[in-house]
């Protein structure tokens, strides 16, 4: 028999604490799905009002997430108009704020609370002036602050910062000659494609808002825990002058255009097949044939080009998108887990081995302690990553190339490692099948990516992140797709973890 949602609501704030999550689930379902509002909702909603007054305060608190996630569904999407509050939902959430900027000063409440809060009240811009004040007693981080100050904060074209605000503005350092850089390209966006940006960019920070709350909700806990490897330091240079030497896997490696043979020297490599030529510069063989120019207005890969965008991803956002994407506020995949996660199951056979989508270099360094970096190969897209990674590990050489058309011949790599890179390619299963023609027979596969999460409101903040290349939000796994890509590829699956919603594997090329 369905329960009414006022009955969903009494059993979700009487629920013993075994209860909670699934009362609290059924309730979601009935009034909110999938980013919408569902037809009961409007009636309901002065319902969860009411019962504010008499739930626990961590009860308060998944109310209050709720609530934000229904007003938040009334806003339109990323189509160039600007975010809106003037729906049925939000005007009678609205005309409660007094009672949210009365609870925001209650200091003894559930940790998760106060951050639900700043996630509902990041939904009425209109109000931004009287949300902020309420704040000043809290001495919130500068991460929650900045965050909350943004969101709420009009769009002006003459100063709008686009691409470099997520997880957090304060987590973002930029030089005279990056802010220059921005607003160069900014003040060449069309009005309808400035808005829209905008828009996106205060989504995902509304979202990660979202997720933060959900999170300290569900833990008791907003305590988020920090990269701590060895490996994560501040003390990069991100100036690399030459190449390392690649002649010793010469052998190996074949022109993206026609797969023929490449002749490599220090200035750069030439292919004897289709007589093509490529350089080297900056730390890296560049051997990236793009098909079209670089779109001039492209918002996100304008945001990647920060000259210390090495040092900001390793620091900043690699550890937020694995909470927003993983779970793992709590920290329950650590960086040491992840290297020795590396290190024990990488098992390369004859020939080289190849950290794709190497980035800044952080799993090239573990992958250098555990096989040597004579062995190592480091490939990525992005040329100021290459450039920070040759920087700090010139002894690597280092190529710039596609994914997509490995540049090795058939069965000549040792092993391959591609970490927290998948998820943001264009053709992930035509990657995989790649690593499995270059693999040779007995050569690892190691991969951490992500699976789509099956909790719905962890799922809806997952789908709130934007990427270079995804700009409506980046597309996650299910686990029985990666086994069927790897098997496709000819690759057997060995080892499987998968924390949260990590997707961490080991493959090895069929013998």
């Amino acid at each position: 028999m369905n329960q009414t949602p006022v009955e969903l609501l009494t059993a979700f704030t009487t629920a013993g604490a075994e209860q909670r999550d699934a009362a609290y689930q059924r309730l979601v379902a009935a009034l909110w799905q999938d980013g919408r509002a569902t037809d009961l909702a409007p009636a309901a909603v002065p319902a969860l009002l009411t019962a504010l007054d008499r739930a626990p305060a961590d009860r308060q608190g998944g109310l209050i997430l709720l609530l934000g996630l229904l007003v938040g569904a009334e806003q339109p999407g990323t189509d160039g108009e600007s975010a809106g509050t003037d729906g049925e939902l939000a005007g009678t959430v609205g005309k409660e704020l007094d009672r949210f900027l009365d609870l925001l000063a209650e200091r003894d409440a559930h940790p998760g609370r106060t951050l639900a809060l700043l996630f509902l009240l990041s939904h009425f811009p209109a109000e931004r002036d009287r949300v902020l004040a309420a704040t000043e007693p809290l001495e919130l981080s500068q991460d929650d602050l900045s965050r909350l100050t943004r969101v709420l904060q009009p769009l002006d074209p003459a100063t709008a910062v686009l691409g470099r605000v997520w997880p957090s503005p304060a987590e973002w350092v930029l030089s005279e000659a990056e802010r220059a850089f921005d607003r160069s390209w900014v003040d060449a966006l069309a009005p309808a494609q400035l808005a829209a940006t905008w828009d996106g960019d205060t989504r995902m920070l509304i979202g990660y808002s979202g997720a933060k709350a959900y999170w300290a909700l569900r833990h008791g806990s907003t305590e988020v825990v920090a990269d701590t490897s060895p490996h994560r330091t501040t003390e990069l240079s991100a100036d690399a002058t030459g190449t390392a030497d690649l002649t010793r896997h010469a052998g190996v490696l074949r022109c993206p255009a026609c797969a023929g043979q490449l002749s490599v020297s220090a200035e750069g490599a030439h292919c004897t097949g289709c007589a093509a030529d490529y350089s080297s510069a900056a730390g890296h063989l560049d051997l990236f044939e793009r098909s079209e120019p670089a779109d001039p207005k492209d918002v996100l890969q304008n945001a990647a080009a920060m000259r210390n965008i090495g040092l900001h991803y390793e620091t900043v956002l690699r550890p937020a998108f694995l909470r927003l994407m993983g779970g793992n506020f709590g920290g329950q995949v650590t960086p040491a887990d992840e290297d020795r996660y590396i290190v024990e199951h990488t098992g390369p056979v004859d020939g080289p081995v190849l950290d794709l989508a190497a980035g800044a270099g952080r799993w090239t360094a573990v992958l250098a302690e555990a096989v040597g970096s004579e062995r190592l190969i480091a490939l990525d897209l992005n040329p100021a990553m290459l450039t920070w990674l040759s920087g700090r590990l010139p002894e690597v050489p280092a190529l710039r190339a596609s994914a997509q058309t490995l540049p090795f011949a058939d069965a000549t790599l040792g092993a391959v490692n591609c970490w927290n890179a998948l998820q943001a390619m264009p053709d992930p299963a035509g990657v995989i099948a790649e690593v499995g023609r270059c693999l040779r027979p007995g050569g690892s596969f190691t991969l951490l990516t992500f699976q789509q999460a099956a909790d719905p409101i962890d799922r809806h903040f997952q789908g709130t992140f934007r990427g270079p290349g995804f700009p409506d939000g980046m597309p996650l796994f299910a686990l029985a797709d990666l086994r069927a890509w790897l098997a496709a590829a000819g690759l057997t699956v060995r080892d499987e973890y998968t924390p949260g919603t990590f997707a961490v594997i080991t493959a090895e090329r069929a013998a």
